[in-house]
Formats: C-alpha cells, sequence, structure tokens
C-alpha cells in the first residue's frame, strides 16, 4: 500500500496514529494514512503562527510571494498526471475529470501569484487639516482551512491561493474521505520553497483533529467547504477563538429549462450538471424544472442519454459515471431514494445500486410532480435527479426558490429579457444561462441561506484573507496641546 504523512512545518511525519483508505471503486484498502490529532494540530498552527510572525515568510514582499506561487502552479501543472490518479484512487472520481480539473488548478494559483502584489490599502481625504490617514491591508493571521474529500485540490486550491497572496499562514486539514491528493500537494509546496510552516497539511477525524483545528486559540479565520450540518460544528467552534468564517456549503440546485431552450444543449447540460462527478458536487443541478408543455420530449431525451452513460472504473477513461466516495454515502443516496419512492416519486431509470464491490449507484430520475418528496428537499450528494414541471414563469421562480440552498442555479431560455428576469429573480450566488458548471479564478464563488457565506474566487477572495489597519500621520510640527487647559 502506498503511505502518505503529515506535513508540519517543513517536516513529512507519521502523525500520532494511522489509519486505511479504502479504495471507492473494489472496497479494499489501498493507502496507508496518517491521523492527527490534537498535538499534531497544536504543532501546526505553533509553525505556521511562527511563520507568520517571525521567519522568513514575514519578511518577503508581496511580488516575492506571487513568485513562489507561480512556482506551484508549474509543479502543479508538471504532476497533474500524478495528482489526477491520486484523486481518482482515494475518491472514485472519475480520471477523465480529475486530470482535466487539476490541469485547471494550475490557473488558479497563477491567478493568485499575479495578485499578490496588487492588493492595496487606501488614502482617506479626513477632515482634520494637520493628518494623513492611511488604510493597511495585512494578512488576517493563520487560516484554518477544511476541505471535504470531493475536489480536494480544487476546493484547496480556491482557499490556499488567495491566503497566501494575502500573506496568510495556514494548517489545510484534508477529508478523513480521501486524502491523498492534498498530502501529496504538500510534497509540492515543499519543493516550491515555501519556508517552513507556511503551509501545513494534516488528516484526521471528529474531535481530535477537525474540532481541535477549528476552535484553536491560535486559528484567526476558517474556511470551510462541506454540509450545512458540519458548518454548525464550525460555527460553535469558532465562538471559542472568535475567528472570522467563510463557509461554502451544500446545494440543491434549480435547472430551470423554458420551452424556447434549445432542447439539446439543456439536455447536454443536464447530464453534465447532475451526473458528472458522480453528482457529488454541490452545484449539481438536482432539481429539473422543466416547462410542461416539452416535459415528456426533455425526459425521453434525457432518460436515453442517462441509460447510455458509461458506468465502470474510475481509472478508465472511457468511464463517465464512476463509483460514490465512501459506502456511506452509498447508503445515504439509496435510502433517500427508497423514502421518495414511498412519498409517491416515479422512477424513470436508475434507483437500485448493484450489488458486489465498490460504492456505485447508477444514474438515476425521479419524477416528482405533484408530490412532496424528500428528494426535491434534501441534498443527495450523488447521481440523482428529480424532476417537477411548471406553467407560468412566475411558477417558475417560486418552485426554482422553493429550497433553504441557495448555491447555484441554471436557466435555459433563448429570452434574454425573461434570462435578466430569472437572474434578478432567482436567490443563488451564482447563476448560469444556458450552460452550466463554468467555473473561473476570476468570478467570484458562493451561496446564499444554508449554501453559506463568503465567496471564493475573484480579488474578493484575497480581501477576505486581509484586515486593514488605519494609520494616522500628525503632519504639523506644533506640539500636541495640553488636553486639560480649554480653547
Amino acid at each position: 500500500m502506498q503511505r502518505f504523512q503529515l506535513y508540519i512545518d517543513g517536516q513529512f511525519e507519521d502523525g500520532e496514529a494511522r489509519f486505511e483508505s479504502l479504495d471507492p471503486a473494489t472496497g479494499t484498502a489501498w493507502a496507508d494514512m496518517p491521523e492527527a490529532r490534537e498535538a499534531d494540530v497544536d504543532r501546526a498552527v505553533a509553525a505556521a503562527t511562527r511563520a507568520l510572525q517571525d521567519g522568513p515568510w514575514a519578511k518577503m514582499t508581496a511580488t516575492q510571494r506571487g513568485k513562489l506561487l507561480y512556482k506551484l502552479a508549474d509543479l502543479i501543472a508538471a504532476n497533474a498526471p500524478k495528482l489526477a490518479e491520486l484523486e481518482t484512487r482515494d475518491t472514485g472520481k472519475i480520471i477523465r475529470e480529475t486530470s482535466s480539473q487539476i490541469a485547471y488548478v494550475a490557473d488558479y494559483y497563477r491567478y493568485y501569484a499575479g495578485i499578490a502584489d496588487k492588493i492595496e490599502g487606501s488614502h482617506l481625504p479626513i477632515d482634520k487639516p494637520d493628518m494623513e490617514v492611511w488604510l493597511r491591508r495585512e494578512p488576517v493571521g493563520v487560516v484554518a482551512m477544511v476541505v471535504p474529500w470531493n475536489s480536494q485540490l480544487f476546493l484547496s486550491a480556491v482557499k490556499i491561493g488567495p491566503a497566501l497572496a494575502a500573506g496568510c499562514t495556514m494548517v489545510v486539514k484534508a477529508s478523513e474521505d480521501g486524502p491523498a491528493p492534498l498530502l501529496e500537494f504538500a510534497r509540492l509546496v515543499h519543493e516550491a520553497g515555501f519556508p517552513a510552516g507556511v503551509v501545513n497539511v494534516v488528516t484526521g477525524f471528529g474531535p481530535a483533529c477537525g474540532a481541535a483545528l477549528t476552535r484553536h486559540p491560535g486559528i484567526a479565520h476558517v474556511a470551510f467547504t462541506g454540509g450545512p450540518e458540519a458548518a454548525r460544528h464550525v460555527v460553535r467552534n469558532s465562538a471559542e477563538n472568535l475567528a472570522s468564517t467563510s463557509l461554502e456549503l451544500g446545494g440543491k440546485s434549480p435547472f430551470v429549462v423554458f420551452a424556447d431552450a434549445d432542447l439539446e444543449s439543456a439536455v447536454n447540460a443536464q447530464v453534465a450538471g447532475i451526473f458528472a462527478a458522480t453528482g457529488q458536487s454541490c452545484v449539481a443541478g438536482s432539481r429539473l424544472i422543466v416547462e410542461r408543455s416539452i416535459k415528456d420530449e426533455f425526459l425521453a431525451r434525457l432518460k436515453a442519454k442517462a441509460e447510455a452513460i458509461r458506468i465502470g472504473s474510475p481509472l478508465d477513461m472511457a468511464t463517465e459515471v464512476g463509483p460514490l466516495a465512501t459506502r456511506r454515502q452509498q447508503d445515504h443516496v439509496d435510502n433517500l431514494v427508497q423514502s421518495s419512492l414511498s412519498a409517491g416519486a416515479k422512477l424513470l431509470t436508475g434507483g437500485k445500486h448493484p450489488t458486489g464491490a465498490g460504492n456505485f449507484y447508477p444514474p438515476t430520475i425521479l419524477d416528482c410532480d405533484g408530490i412532496a418528496s424528500p428528494s426535491l428537499v434534501n441534498e443527495f450528494f450523488g447521481p440523482v435527479l428529480s424532476v417537477v414541471s411548471f406553467d407560468t414563469e412566475a411558477e417558475a421562480v417560486l418552485r426554482a426558490n422553493d429550497t433553504r440552498y441557495g448555491l447555484a442555479a441554471g436557466v435555459f431560455t433563448q429570452n434574454l429579457g425573461r434570462a435578466h428576469r430569472l437572474t434578478r429573480a432567482i436567490h443563488a450566488g451564482v447563476v448560469w444561462v444556458n450552460t452550466y458548471r463554468a467555473v473561473s479564478p476570476i468570478a467570484p464563488f458562493g451561496g446564499y441561506g444554508l449554501s453559506g457565506h463568503g465567496r471564493e474566487g475573484g480579488m474578493a477572495a484575497v480581501l477576505d484573507y486581509t484586515r486593514t489597519k488605519t494609520v494616522w500621520l500628525k503632519t504639523s510640527d506644533d506640539p500636541f496641546p495640553d488636553p486639560f487647559v480649554m480653547r
């Protein structure tokens, strides 16, 4: 089995314990992982604190930080095939997707490398004639980053990149379900020449690692991606250290299709939106809201494409849907499908996981028109689509907003005015029109409601890792007056 280590204070080490990581496609152990516990977390935070306050990192110019980020980006690009294979092996995400996504991850680091020396303060036109006042932007401090198992290298890049550009140091917690790609990423950080303690990478379980990190008194900011329930624990933990938080949480994203849409384009986008990444995406378009007049035709096309999807080994470039990341996740998806069928949902395709090894689940479509199905409310994080119809634009908006989440949405129409109306009316942090799942380091990303707060991507993400310092400078040569002499 492959053996991985923690990365703390510029050193690779085993941590206090070990655990085995299971291959989602076979159910067998394939790697030996380090398990960080509270003492490991303490050392990692202490190392990040020293690097922030006293080490070479603290003395670097912004331009020097940017050059290190450029070097890291080049190393990621050069090692993309290996990183992609590790992510596929450890999480079950298909190799054709990890390969393209990790190649693009390098561009995120290049983007933030370019921003590093463009983070500006400002001069204030103060109302006092003998004063100069300006704002400095400084790193917020040591950041705790908690990343889930799906797309770990991408979901860490949107945190690590802006935080390093801002001058922060960090402790990154990789998910215990599939930590291999981030633990290998630490080797590239080391090779790029980042000073010891700037980036620390650990993995572990529950209170002994995750809670210990997010409540640690040395943490100034917590950047978390995951589900709302886990986020509530993070927020409670942050009450201990009063750390600021940015939360990128789940979604139950509406995918709205009008009768005037290009149906073939919309069907292809819906397939990508719900079945890509085996549905294990926070922006999965899991609620199809389709105009009633085209519902039957749309579903016929969609069903045909879903049933033609190739399911198999995630390491095979021909595979289009691989396994779910864990058996626990497979059980969750299946239980939710069965409860939805019991509530009256109609199964159009899929709906039963195969027997045998691996955490596979077939592309599944549930017609939920006219019923209160659990599948319309709860996030699956799997390849399951729930379908409802509408007759009017107003009804489409009501259905789209009938969720506690608000991360993303898709709108398919050729009517430009309608597209503008819906982008205003839908409560979501990202709205795609006639496309889906498009991302860029230039564009902010984040949600409303139970989908969290804060934004990742763009300059806004960098500013979230800074705080302002107000500097007052008295320009007059006159001595400071006696405060007890009235004038």
